[in-house]
């Protein structure tokens, strides 16, 4: 093997044995920070949505097919509304980890039981506005008049709010309540939207409850059928100081059909705000995915917000999740906004562990140097413990005893690879050898 090589390889193996240690603790403790950081989030997430054709369905679907950009699967379980998506958050054995909830559909809990305990919310999403579709023809026969101007005058109607587990008949409650309406003085239907929305057209309920994204498929249909009207909340702004989950909007004039002139006029909404709650189970990466998301699917304009508006940290009802408060303070993390998404996740969740693991190693690495030194300068100074021995042997041995030592000693120092950085010291020994010879030989 050439010299040259035969040093390198010297040096690299002593370097090796010396910074070893030091490589594997500082792998070890970012072993220990990865398990305890867990920056990498899991590659499926349930999210639970809503009736097939509703607007959570749809927008469902869209966050899936984000999230599969980062490799994430998301799958959505259809329900039967915001009030069952609550339910299954709240159970820990449901396996739902995020969810729609509408503004107002907290159910009845048990007394000392938090509703909120173990949720948080990822944000205002879009406005869910109370749609009541009822016939002319029922107005005209139950009323005398065309059009519905209080909910009172729904005494004696028909009326279907929804399926159980949606989120509107706890809400509709509310607001009969409120108008001094006892359910009792209504005829009150529980079933899911399509065949209401059937029953409605063909006669055999005299009006339906919808709590929606004007996106709807139900919606959009209800709002060009003819002999059907929808309910203007001329109360509006009363209804949003009474109940604060709600707020008041405007259907403007012409929105739904400029060339029809649909409505013909504005007409006076109440709109719960539907929210992403998420368990407080959920990785941080994905609470932070979804919100990237819910920015690029509900920040557009629309029937009753304009673009921006959404979505917001505006949360009534529930804590905001810390990512969510994050993102809405600062935007998207910078690393992610010219990254691949898991490598600047990863980087962005252990940026703090490796700032306090180099702060750990610093100091330490300051002992690799001598170490080094010392290991190499090890191989030539050991000789001179043998070599101080024969020199005190002088006049208590034989000289030839001392001069085979020597030879000895000469021989195994012969052997002896060092750095060239080191080569002077390895001289000096054998000089000082040749020095304890003459010595001997002169005894």
């Amino acid at each position: 093997m050439p010299k040259a090589l035969q040093h390198a390889l010297l040096s690299l193996r002593e370097l090796s044995l010396t910074a070893g240690p030091f490589v594997l603790l500082a792998a070890l403790l970012l072993a220990v920070a990865y398990v305890l950081l867990d920056p990498n989030p899991p590659r499926s997430v349930v999210l639970a949505t809503g009736v097939e054709q509703g607007a959570y369905a749809e927008f469902g679907k869209r966050y899936a097919d984000l999230l599969k950009q980062h490799g994430i699967d998301v799958e959505l379980r259809p329900t039967q509304g915001a009030g069952e998506n609550l339910a299954l958050l709240r159970r820990g054995d449901s396996g739902v980890d995020i969810a729609f909830v509408q503004g107002g559909a907290d159910r009845a809990y048990a007394p000392g039981e938090s509703p909120d305990s173990g949720l948080a919310s990822l944000g205002s999403l879009f406005y869910e506005p109370v749609w009541i579709f009822y016939r002319e023809a029922s107005a005209q026969r139950l009323l005398k008049a065309p059009v519905v101007e209080s909910l009172s005058q729904l005494t004696g109607w028909t009326l279907n709010v929804g399926a159980p587990g949606s989120g509107v008949p706890p809400l509709m409650q509310r607001l009969l309540e409120a108008n001094g309406v006892e359910p009792s003085a209504l005829t009150l239907q529980q079933q899911p939207v399509t065949p209401a929305v059937v029953d409605l057209v063909e006669g055999r309920i005299d009006a339906l409850v919808l709590a929606s994204a004007p996106e709807s498929a139900m919606v959009q249909m209800l709002l060009r059928t003819p002999g059907i009207r929808l309910f203007d909340f001329a109360q509006a702004e009363a209804y949003s100081r009474r109940f604060p989950f709600v707020s008041a909007v405007v259907l403007p004039r012409g929105v739904v059909d400029l060339a029809r002139d649909m409505p013909p006029a504005d007409v006076r909404l109440v709109a719960p705000t539907a929210t992403l709650v998420a368990r407080d189970s959920l990785h941080p990466a994905l609470a932070q995915l979804f919100v990237q998301a819910a920015q690029q699917i509900h920040s557009a304009p629309g029937w009753f917000q304009r673009k921006g508006d959404f979505p917001n940290a505006v949360s009534n009802e529930r804590p905001l999740n810390p990512e969510a408060q994050r993102f809405y303070r600062s935007g998207a993390p910078l690393l992610q906004r010219y990254l691949p998404f898991w490598i600047a996740n990863l980087a962005d969740r252990m940026w703090v562990a490796l700032l306090g693991i180099v702060a750990v190693l610093i100091p330490l690495s300051r002992v690799v140097p001598p170490l080094y030194e010392f290991r190499i300068r090890s191989r030539v100074f050991r000789w001179y413990g043998q070599l101080r021995t024969v020199e005190e042997g002088l006049g208590r041995r034989d000289a030839p005893e001392l001069l085979k030592e020597l030879d000895d000693i000469e021989a195994h120092v012969g052997r002896v690879s060092v750095p060239l950085s080191y080569a002077d010291e390895l001289y000096a020994l054998r000089s000082h050898i040749q020095l304890v010879r003459r010595r001997v030989q002169e005894a």
